[in-house]
């Protein structure tokens, strides 16, 4: 028999130093909840308002099915377009799980755009372009034709263009509603030039006033932060700001944005060097990362600003003008130089923890969907591999190689699989190998998926 162990501390006075905890643990939980459960986006697709319809995204995707047609045609060209950076063997998966986006969902979040893209131009041309947006908004809503995820980006809220800002809301959705339409799910409005919390707060006031005007269900609208200026990175004392932003909408942020070429041009990084490898690139989406984590605030990195854009374009192709062998073959390079930038961006971003981007050409679709979709089918099978022996070992730490798994990097192998599902990177056959079920794949918690399988206590 066991002799019975000593100890110093009897059960009751134990009970009661953890009493003191349960506030604060409650306190913490209520601030950081963990990860959404919600789909993200792989990208954010910015278009002025000006050019916004309810096809915009079709009509985007049959413009990159193009570029990739023209420029990728073959499988085999696909590894040159981006830099040799696909392995062996990934080629023609790649490129037929690229065309099927293309196909089937080429925007998965479009940003209906007031500010940058929209330009200067008059209140009468933006009250005008902000009631058609709205309108045509409420006809994608009733034939289905949008996209799954979709915003505004209004003017800052500023002295001098805060009055616009919010008059542009009112005009959209006051006119998505006079079509009989509520906005559609997801639908967020995105906050650029943000240097205080106020502003955050602002916003969200008028949002309460506008859906109790127009009879839509309170918290209807969603707001999406832009990270872009120093003082909404880092505020006085040193302290990272985003927290108190996303506080400030009052449960209504969703996403926070970099906005890397804003920022780095307040830090006074000269133009050439404005990139999103940029050294104060990396400090910001670590600050970022790392004072939103757990609050279920999905995070956005930003754009990559050198466009495949063809330098020579057929405009006139009916009265036979054709272009010269040297033109083609500068536009190819232009385009395979530009696909290479995007694509070692985006990987690299996902490097980092950030599943999502902008982009700002619909060429930019392609190496967008190439990057991610690599990205999850070059480290399928290790990821298969670990997670299914960490689950045959009854949720006890394992070693699958040279790799030690425990029960974060569970968590973090389901991560892979569920978002790699929800891309389109993988397919279900695929996300079998990992042992899961679909439906396991789809609870989001790995301990959940532990204690219903019986494997931990609950």
């Amino acid at each position: 028999m066991d002799e019975q162990l000593r100890v110093s501390l009897g059960p009751n006075e134990v009970l009661r130093l953890l009493s003191g905890l349960q506030g604060a643990l409650a306190e913490h939980h209520g601030r950081y909840p963990g990860d959404a459960g919600r789909r993200q986006p792989v990208h954010t697709v910015a278009g002025g308002a000006q050019l916004f319809r309810r096809n915009t995204a079709a009509k985007l995707g049959r413009i990159a099915r193009g570029c990739l047609d023209r420029y990728a045609g073959d499988p085999g060209i696909l590894p040159e377009a981006l830099g040799g950076a696909l392995p062996p063997g990934l080629s023609e998966t790649l490129h037929a799980r690229v065309r099927e986006k293309l196909e089937r969902e080429p925007v998965e979040s479009f940003l209906i755009d007031f500010e940058d893209g929209f330009g200067v131009r008059s209140d009468g041309e933006e009250d005008a372009a902000a009631r058609a947006g709205g309108q045509e908004t409420a006809a994608g809503v009733a034939d289905g034709g949008l996209p799954p995820g979709l915003g505004i980006r209004i003017k800052p809220l500023s002295g001098v263009t805060g009055g616009r800002g919010l008059r542009t809301l009112d005009l959209f959705l006051t006119a998505l509603a006079d079509a009989g339409e509520a906005p559609p799910d997801g639908f967020f409005v995105l906050l650029p030039k943000i240097v205080c919390p106020e502003q955050v707060a602002v916003l969200a006031r008028a949002l309460d006033r506008l859906e109790e005007k127009l009879g839509l269900p309170p918290g209807a609208v969603s707001i999406d932060v832009m990270i872009e200026t120093p003082q909404a990175l880092i505020g006085p004392g040193g302290r990272a700001s985003a927290p108190g932003l996303v506080a400030a909408a009052g449960g209504r942020c969703r996403t926070a944005h970099l906005g890397a070429y804003d920022l780095t041009g307040a830090a006074s990084v000269a133009a050439a060097h404005q990139t999103l490898d940029h050294p104060l690139c990396d400090v910001a989406r670590q600050i970022l990362k790392l004072s939103l984590a757990e609050t279920g605030v999905q995070l956005s990195d930003g754009a990559t600003n050198v466009l495949p854009v063809e330098p020579h374009r057929v405009r006139h192709r009916a009265r036979g003008k054709t272009l010269s062998d040297s033109e083609r073959a500068e536009n190819r390079a232009v385009v395979h130089e530009a696909w290479r930038r995007h694509y070692a961006d985006v990987r690299r971003s996902l490097a980092q923890g950030y599943y999502q981007g902008w982009d700002l050409h619909p060429a930019q679709l392609v190496s967008r969907y190439a990057a991610v979709f690599s990205f999850f089918l070059e480290g399928l099978e290790v990821a298969a591999r670990r997670l299914e022996r960490f689950i045959e070992g009854a949720g006890q730490a394992i070693l699958t190689g040279s790799v030690f798994d425990d029960e974060a990097s569970g968590q973090g192998l389901l991560n892979f699989f569920a978002r790699g599902l929800a891309s389109g990177a993988l397919t279900e056959v695929d996300a079998a190998r990992s042992g899961l079920s679909p439906e396991e794949l789809e609870i989001r918690s790995f301990r959940e998926i532990l204690e219903r399988r019986g494997i931990i206590g609950g």
